[in-house]
C-alpha cells in the first residue's frame, strides 16, 4: 500500500457505500494483497490471514461511509481494522496454536540467484529464524515492525492505524528491534 491516499480511493468508498460492486472490486484488488500480507505477518498463519482479509473487506462493504479521512489514510484505516481482527483471532486460537512453521510465509521469499546450495540454505535458515523471531514478539512490538519495516508505513500512518501517539510508535519500534537483535544473537550462539 502506498503511504498516501491514492487518488480515487475516496470516490471508490463513496460508491461502495451506495452498493457499487465494481467500485468494491476495484478497491478490493488494490488493497487485498497488502491486507493479507499484514495479517499473515502478524499471525504467521495463512488461514487466519485469509479470514482476516475477508472480514476486513466485509466490514468495508458494510460501513464504507463511516471512513473519516481526517483520522488517517485508507491504508492506515485498513491496517487498523485488520490488526483488530488478527488480535481477536489470535486470542481465540491461543489454546490451539502450535509451531508456526510455514515455508510459504512472506519471509521465505528468498530467490536462489545461482549461488551455491550451502549459501542458499544458510540464508533460508536465517530468514526462517527472523520470521520466527518476529512472530515471537509481543503483538504490540510485532505490529510496529510489520507496519514500519515490512510495509514501510511512516510513523504517522502507523500511529493512526494503531490509534496511539507517534512517540509510542518510535519507542515500540526501538524496543522491538532491540528484542529482534537479541533473539537473532541468541539464535546464532545456539547454532555454533
Amino acid at each position: 500500500m502506498s503511504n498516501s491516499l491514492t487518488n480515487g480511493d475516496g470516490d471508490l468508498l463513496r460508491l461502495i457505500s451506495r452498493g457499487d460492486e465494481i467500485a468494491f472490486l476495484a478497491f478490493y484488488r488494490r488493497y487485498q494483497r497488502p491486507v493479507y500480507r499484514f495479517a499473515l505477518q502478524m499471525s504467521g498463519q495463512p488461514e487466519i490471514a485469509e479470514e482476516v482479509t475477508q472480514d476486513v473487506f466485509m466490514l468495508v462493504m458494510g460501513s464504507a461511509k463511516k471512513y473519516d479521512p481526517k483520522r488517517g489514510s485508507i491504508p492506515a484505516y485498513l491496517y487498523g481494522v485488520a490488526r483488530n481482527f488478527v488480535l481477536r483471532r489470535l486470542e481465540q486460537e491461543r489454546p490451539y496454536l502450535t509451531a508456526l512453521d510455514d515455508p510459504e510465509s512472506e519471509y521465505a521469499d528468498v530467490a536462489a540467484d545461482g549461488q551455491d546450495a550451502l549459501a542458499d540454505l544458510t540464508r533460508n535458515e536465517r530468514v526462517d529464524s527472523l520470521r520466527k523471531a518476529v512472530l515471537a514478539l509481543p503483538p504490540a512490538y510485532r505490529e510496529v515492525v510489520v507496519l514500519c519495516d515490512l510495509h514501510e508505513l511512516d510513523y504517522a500512518e502507523v500511529a493512526s492505524a494503531l490509534d496511539c501517539a507517534v512517540g509510542t510508535i518510535r519507542s515500540r519500534l526501538h524496543r522491538a528491534r532491540a528484542l529482534l537483535a537479541e533473539k537473532m544473537r541468541a539464535e546464532e550462539r545456539c547454532a555454533v
